[in-house]
């Protein structure tokens, strides 16, 4: 019976021993080890046969955002454009769209990875940047057919992903390089959530609820890596944006790496070191009922080469459940998406207030079906979080309580327009959140703007204006 199969290496040199609330560059003998065990599982799935017509290499790691541990190391990244550069690729390219309220450009350039670009003369393609063409979300009909359908049935996808990964994927290998993370929306954000960067920005805001699993599936019915190498030298847990003051009970020093030619079967022995199954991973199962898995239905299809007997806990991927006392939060009773207007804006509630002290006495309102005395009951200031909340209790809160006091992000999920209402209501500048200099982060930022970018950028001055 034929197996997917996915290589587990364990990593045997000592991690950092100070809290991991510092990060640290790995240690010599750490960073050497990772770069002889990229090379040994490339090997072992032939190498450089790996290699297609063209001789050209893109890699895509998860570069959502420079926040600590949320991204692929940059030392797993060199280490695979140095073995692809030893092997003979043609071109190299390093390729990303980050989270939205983020530009790729600026995440490259706070990680590290444009430093590594420019040492080893790797082409990097920021996606936000590149013209797009419009493909379909297939997966359900559309809202006005079915009532949890597809608001949004459309998404834009850069051009250059669609002529070089699509087009001529016959042509080109394609590597995915996910960071080993819970997410408290998916259960999980390894290889097959690693290519949510594909929909633009815009496009990611609606229907990142209960649809989410099924847009991901979406992504995946179009384009599959060739290769998946997961990054678990560090995972994170309680979700997959670790609040930097909770690292040391965010943060695993798993020291782990995963290399497959089937994406779900990578991802699959990835959620089973958190000890999470098919069933706590809703994007996977949907996946796998599309038919869109190889083969795969259960880890019983795939051959775990390497031991992993000792992963036998079972791993929180909802948030650390600890937020400001001076935020007051009011939840729907009728409805509250995880994926959608809950658990994005209580992970930055809790950025902005443990890791750059900012301030509260406002009010937080996400979901749909309230109680209009509770509602009634709101003084100051108050953000309303979702389409719900905000077509139900909306004109009724500004009639009572004015423009200026009442914040909207309107969308399942704009953390755009979060990052502008949160950064004002905690007073926090937005560029606290970019730690670079203040004239290279101009330049990076100047620089996307005449680019291009389709990023949404929060508004630089957003603790000083309201603009949502």
């Amino acid at each position: 019976m034929f197996k997917a199969k996915v290589i587990v290496k364990r990593l045997q040199s000592p991690h950092q021993n100070e809290s991991f609330t510092k990060f640290q560059p790995l240690n010599s003998a750490l960073r050497d080890e990772v770069f002889k065990v990229v090379a040994e599982i490339f090997d072992e799935h032939g190498g450089k046969a790996l290699l297609k017509s063209s001789g050209d290499v893109y890699i895509k790691p998860n570069g959502i955002d420079s926040k600590y541990y949320c991204f692929t190391r940059p030392e797993l990244v060199e280490a695979v454009i140095a073995y692809w550069k030893k092997a003979g690729a043609r071109h190299i390219y390093l390729f990303e769209n980050s989270t939205q309220s983020n530009f790729t450009r600026m995440v490259f350039a706070l990680v590290g990875y444009t430093d590594i670009c420019k040492k080893y003369g790797v082409t990097e393609i920021f996606l936000d940047e590149e013209k797009s063409v419009d493909f379909e979300f297939k997966g359900k009909k559309p809202e006005g057919e079915d009532e949890k359908g597809y608001r949004h049935t459309t998404f834009a996808i850069p051009k250059i992903i669609v002529d070089k990964l699509i087009n001529e994927q016959d042509q080109n290998l394609y590597i995915s390089l996910p960071k080993l993370k819970t997410h408290s929306m998916a259960g999980v954000t390894l290889g097959v959530k690693n290519q949510w960067a594909f929909p633009q920005q815009n496009d990611r805001r609606p229907d990142h609820n209960w649809n989410l699993p099924y847009k991901l599936a979406d992504v995946l019915g179009y384009l599959q890596p060739d290769f998946t190498l997961t990054e678990g030298i560090e995972a994170t847990v309680f979700g997959h944006y670790p609040v930097t003051a909770f690292a040391d009970k965010c943060i695993k020093p798993f020291k782990v790496l995963l290399g497959s030619t089937n994406v779900v079967a990578a991802d699959l022995v990835g959620s089973r070191l958190f000890g999470l199954s098919v069933d706590d991973v809703p994007h996977l199962k949907v996946a796998i009922e599309r038919g869109y898995s190889r083969g795969v239905n259960s880890l019983d299809d795939v051959e775990i080469a390497g031991d992993i007997s000792d992963f036998t806990q079972r791993y929180d991927y909802d948030l650390v459940q600890e937020f400001p006392s001076d935020v007051q939060i009011i939840k729907g009773k009728e409805r509250l998406c995880a994926e959608g207007c809950k658990n994005n804006p209580l992970t930055l509630l809790q950025v902005l207030t443990y890791d750059y002290n900012g301030k509260g006495g406002w009010t937080l309102i996400m979901g749909k079906g309230f109680d209009p005395s509770e509602i009634d009951a709101i003084q100051g200031r108050v953000l309303v979080m979702g389409r719900c909340a905000a077509t139900e209790i909306g004109d009724r809160l500004v009639s009572r309580l004015s423009k200026k006091n009442v914040y909207f992000s309107g969308h399942c999920n704009d953390l755009c327009a979060t990052t502008n209402a949160m950064c004002h209501l905690t007073k926090i500048s937005p560029l606290k959140l970019a730690p670079l200099p203040f004239f290279h982060t101009a330049k990076v930022y100047l620089t996307s703007l005449v680019k291009g970018t389709q990023a949404n950028i929060p508004f630089l001055l957003a603790d000083v204006f309201k603009v949502v």
